[in-house]
């Protein structure tokens, strides 16, 4: 079965990753990697960091696909390690491009797609 992990991007930073050929996030530039979550993990950053954003997917990411290094890594001593991805995203890893809204109280739920 293919190991899915998943990244929280504003929808407008996927809609230019389209077209430029792969995607990468400011984390990339400043800290070397992009932030990932498996499935199980998801809401934790997503309540965490982004209660109530209205401008974000989740890009689904198939890890078999990746041509560049992944790690799995607690970088904030959080107990939990995520996976990172050391190097831009090609579009052709992202197999699955899902909406991700709030709920009415600002907290996210994973997408039935997902659950």
């Amino acid at each position: 079965m293919n190991r899915i992990i998943l990244h929280i991007a504003q929808r407008a930073h996927w809609l230019r990753a389209a077209g430029e050929g792969s995607y990468r996030c400011a984390s990339l530039d400043d800290e070397g990697f992009v932030h990932c979550s498996s499935p199980e993990q998801v809401l934790v950053p997503a309540n965490e960091r982004f209660r109530g954003r209205e401008d974000l997917v989740l890009l689904c990411i198939e890890v078999e696909r990746l041509d560049c290094e992944l790690r799995y890594e607690d970088c904030y001593d959080s107990g939990m390690a995520f996976p990172h991805v050391y190097g831009a995203i090609g579009l052709d890893a992202v197999v699955a491009v899902l909406e991700f809204p709030p709920g009415d109280d600002g907290r996210f739920q994973l997408p039935a797609e997902l659950a």
